[in-house]
Parts: structure tokens; sequence; C-alpha cells
């Protein structure tokens, strides 16, 4: 039986259904897992994704976009072929595919994380034949922290600054990790303010139900004003703009799994690195792929090759697959694209997910 999927030109396609996921060409019917641009890219004629995740791919892609939702579960049929869309826990609305024809079941992941998060519907499991799965940390150094103890850094590190007067500037991607700090933050702490992106990105997490502190803008003068006592949330491409320098005395920090690397903190430049991340880390790709009773796995993105390998001696069929998709690699060029131009990075500043 020749494979559901294969990569072409365009992306993902499901020649049986003739359909696209995540596509990085326009065409004609594109089921799209999130909102993150490396897997939702406009010009397609026809859209399927997630109900709850609808208004971030129409923030993303443009009110008039051509998007047909479905709700958790629920099935269409496309040229005979089953689709339906199943919680990926990665963001607000995220899916996993699940693909059915002449009984052999197919699931795309997108991107997932099993780690608990208020701002996304916790990772379902999938029975299927063939996974294919992100390995955007695919690496046994990548072990995540629970996320109290990281709120707990992130608050000692604030007061740290504010007894320095120096404004605290934590740095996280616009669509997801930035919602998921901001739940976290205490209030009562100090002033928190936001760059534009993250704010237009935070309204519509608040315009779907999700309780969380509203940001003021975090513009200079404001700034200045708290006297070192706020913390600021920004995307990564502001690290180094007009608008950061219009702060004032600064302490800078970024949240990502990528801080889980010694090194990694300096390279970029920042006081601190919170290990925060919207992705499975090396146990929650294990446990991922052995609930899904998978005999193959196909691995996009990051350290394929030794999770491939990893997976290869445990027996199961594993492949690295070529595609387009960047993980959290590719988050911070993802935001420059899709939120450029904004007025708190000054005139002709973009910002940076």
């Amino acid at each position: 039986m020749p494979d559901l999927l294969e990569v072409t030109a365009e992306g993902l396609y499901c020649p049986a259904g003739r359909f696209h996921v995540d596509p990085w060409r326009p065409v004609e019917r594109a089921v799209i897992t999130h909102a993150h641009s490396d897997h939702a890219r406009s010009g397609s004629h026809r859209y399927l994704g997630s109900a709850s995740g609808a208004a971030l791919l129409r923030a993303r892609l443009g009110p008039a976009l051509p998007l047909e939702t479905v709700q958790w579960g629920e099935e269409r049929v496309m040229d005979g072929v089953r689709v339906s869309l199943h919680p990926a826990g990665h963001v607000l609305g995220s899916a996993q595919v699940r693909i059915e024809h002449r009984g052999e079941v197919w699931v795309v992941s997108g991107d997932y994380k099993l780690q608990a998060d208020p701002m996304a519907e916790t990772f379902q499991p999938v029975r299927c034949h063939t996974f294919i799965s992100e390995c955007t940390f695919g690496l046994p150094v990548y072990r995540w922290p629970d996320p109290a103890d990281v709120a707990k850094e992130i608050h000692d590190w604030w007061r740290g600054n504010q007894a320095r007067e120096r404004t605290s500037v934590l740095f996280a991607y616009s669509l997801g990790k930035a919602q998921r700090v901001l739940a976290l933050l205490d209030p009562g702490t100090g002033p928190i303010l936001a760059h534009g992106a993250i704010r237009r990105m935070t309204d519509v997490y608040r315009g779907e139900g999700l309780v969380l502190p509203e940001p003021g803008p975090a513009l200079g003068a404001q700034v200045r004003e708290a006297g070192g006592r706020a913390l600021v949330l920004a995307p990564p491409s502001a690290a180094d703009s007009r608008w950061l320098r219009s702060l004032g005395p600064t302490s800078s920090a970024f949240a990502s799994g990528w801080m889980r690397i010694r090194g990694t903190r300096r390279r970029r430049g920042a006081d601190r690195g919170f290990v925060l991340s919207d992705h499975a880390d090396w146990e929650g790709l294990l446990q991922a792929i052995e609930a899904t009773g998978a005999e193959r796995v196909d691995l996009t993105h990051g350290s394929t090759l030794a999770m491939t390998r990893f997976l290869g001696e445990r027996g199961l069929d594993a492949r690295a697959l070529t595609t387009r998709f960047e993980g959290e690699a590719g988050a911070e060029s993802e935001e420059a694209g899709a939120e450029s131009g904004d007025d708190e990075a000054g005139a002709g500043e973009g910002e940076g997910e």
C-alpha cells in the first residue's frame, strides 16, 4: 500500500484525499495544525482547522480567511479519506491531524507538548500505524523543570531587578509562550507591561475566554515612570532594537527550551535564561510516541538523527522526514514576518515567537 502522505514541493500531501497538511506554499485544500507561520501560511483556497484555534489563525492570516472549523474528534471526509483533529497541547487550538484510509491510520502531530499548560488544550494521544512527530528537542539533555519552579525563578529575578531599579525585560514568543508566562506572573509583584505584538495575541486569548492579566503598553515613558519596578514581555527580535534602548536601564532574560543548554543565554546576550518550552522534551517525545502504538515514526525538524537511532534500537521503523517546519528554532523569524512594523518597536523596527 502506498504511503498516505508524501512530501511534495508544496508540503505534506495526501494523494488519496487531495489535501495538504500545513503546506508551505498555496494549495487548493490545506489542513492546518496551528497558527505559527511555519505551519500556517496564506494563499490557499480552502482551510480546515480547529474551532478553538480559529481566532488565532484569522489574527495571523486575515479575518477573511476561507476557514472551515471542526470540533475535536469531529470527522470530515475528503475524497473517501477520513480526517479529524485532536489536541496537541502546543498552543491554544493546536491540533494533531488523524488521517484514515482503507484501514490505515496516520497521525501528523504538528508541534506538541505533554506538560500541563492552562493556555492550551491537553495533549491527547491518538492510536495510529504511522506517527509523524516533531523532534525539536529530541536529545536526552532536554528535560523540562516544573513550571511552578520556573515561575519562582522569574519572580526572584524580577524582585532582584526592582531592588536595583532596573526594568526586567523577558523575551518570549508572542503567540503561545508569552501568554503562558503571563499566566505564571503575580501582578502584585509590580507592573506588567508588554510589547504591542504580545498584547495583540493576548487579546485574542482573552477573547477566547482565557483568564490572563491585562498587560499595559510597554512604551518608553510608561516603563521609565515605573522606576525599574515593571516586568516587560517582548518578542525575541526586539532584543536589539531602538524600542528596547528607549526603556532605560534594563536586565534581560529569555524564556525558551534552548535555555537548558549552558552557553545559549550568553550567545543571546541575556542576563538570565528560564527553561520554558511549548514543545515536548525528550521524555515527552518518548511518552507520546509510545502512546500512539505506532509501528512507524517519521521525525521532522530538530535532533532527528539521535531520536531515529534510539527508536530503531527499540524495534520501531523510525525515519527522518525532511520538511520546512522549524519548531522553536524558527519561531523568531516566524514572528518577525508575522508581526513586523509594530508601533512600540519604533519606526522601521520589526519585532521578532
